[in-house]
């Protein structure tokens, strides 16, 4: 009896998780990275050593996975045009900003510039999205 309790505390532990948007967005953010490394490698490998261009396709091909899904799966939002738009340029400024922090804090550890970049502007662009990209206006 106790296991079984065990078992069902974690499954519900896990589900609340689960239901938080931030939690979700984590996941695609994930895939996404996963998805821009998996294509960039396979067009490095496979068409061309551009390293502009793989980074371009792999870059493309996470924009649109994260973009539909962090629509529909975390923030339940129609896909728009105008939201597209909205996301892309919230993404290219976080990469700004990314560049910009990173050149800012030379004198931290390469380590923690890395987690400063992988930690704390995906949870500012979770804000803004939230916030910009996908409020509903009455």
């Amino acid at each position: 009896m106790i296991p079984g309790f065990w078992r069902e505390f974690h499954i519900k532990i896990a589900e609340s998780y689960f239901q938080l948007k931030i939690v979700r967005y984590s996941i695609v953010g994930i895939f996404s990275t996963g998805i821009h490394l998996s294509t960039a490698f396979a067009f490095i490998y496979f068409i061309n050593q551009s390293l502009f261009l793989s980074n371009l396709f792999g870059f493309s091909s996470a924009y649109f996975f994260s973009y539909i899904t962090q629509s529909k799966f975390v923030f339940e939002s129609k896909i728009s045009f105008q939201k597209a738009l909205k996301y892309f340029v919230v993404q290219f400024f976080t990469l700004l900003l990314s560049i910009v922090l990173s050149s800012m804090v030379e004198a931290l550890n390469i380590y923690l510039k890395v987690l400063l970049v992988v930690i704390i502007l995906p949870i500012i662009t979770f804000f803004v999205h939230k916030i910009w990209t996908f409020a509903e206006h009455a």
